[in-house]
């Protein structure tokens, strides 16, 4: 009776930790494929909730890279004026907006910042974080410990590659830049 009962607490937590998992991957879709991301809810649980927040609300949906930095990282989130889809769409200030929530505060962590990590985008203020994160191409140490990472590509890193990078002289600004088709929680 001990092994019966042994056994069914052990598919207990095995379904348990498998829907804890779930609650924690988004797929963000690309004109080249579906990017599979974790979310770390444990080290950055705010940032998490805000980002799952506006992409489960569609507010990333047609959001243009309007930032991209070869060997480096790809900006997006600009859900004020990155919208390609949106009335308020404006390249020139794409990178200067964010949510009409309030800016959240830093989550510092020791994560570090690979290739693959996703980290909040902010000004000099450590506490402006809103909507605006970035992808690293590769690791970037010297943003650790100054930016929130709050997630990592765990499939689909091949996709982020393809995003269409900027003019390097003038800061990764983007022409005709991709975007986020559609950002959702699994």
């Amino acid at each position: 009776m001990s092994k019966f009962i042994s056994r069914i607490l052990i598919i207990l937590l095995l379904l348990i930790n498998q829907s804890i998992s779930e609650e924690s991957i988004m797929i963000l879709k690309l004109k080249d494929g579906d990017v599979k991301i974790e979310l770390f809810n444990d080290t950055a649980p705010k940032h998490v909730e805000r980002i799952k927040e506006l992409a489960d609300g569609g507010k990333y949906n047609n959001v243009v890279f309007h930032r991209v930095i070869d060997g480096f990282m790809a900006q997006t989130g600009d859900v004020q004026f990155g919208n390609s889809s949106s009335d308020t769409f404006d390249m020139k200030r794409a990178g200067m907006g964010g949510s009409d929530k309030p800016d959240l505060e830093q989550e510092f962590s020791n994560l570090p910042h690979e290739r693959g990590t996703l980290s909040m985008a902010r000004s000099s203020d450590p506490n402006s974080a809103n909507s605006q994160f970035f992808i690293c191409f590769k690791a970037a140490p010297f943003l650790d410990r100054q930016y929130t990472v709050f997630g990592k590509v765990i499939e689909g890193m091949e996709f982020i590659d393809k995003i269409k990078r900027g003019d390097e002289s003038n800061n990764g600004s983007v022409t005709d830049p991709d975007k986020i088709i559609s950002f959702k929680s699994l």
